[in-house]
């Protein structure tokens, strides 16, 4: 989002998340993602997934 000079507000209002979920996405406070929301944030962003997400270990 910051290459793209977005805000989190702008990207809410393109892709109809809520503000609260992309800061819970962005900060790494969830478990899952649905593929509905990859898609919405991806297409906005004009990404792939490989470029928002950081796969982790569950150790």
């Amino acid at each position: 989002m910051a290459d793209r000079k977005m805000t989190l507000r702008e990207l809410s209002e393109r892709t109809s998340i809520s503000e609260v979920n992309l800061s819970k996405l962005k900060n790494s406070r969830v478990k899952a993602i649905r593929f509905s929301t990859l898609n919405a944030i991806c297409t906005e962003l004009k990404c792939q997934p490989r470029d928002i997400l950081e796969f982790v270990y569950d150790i």
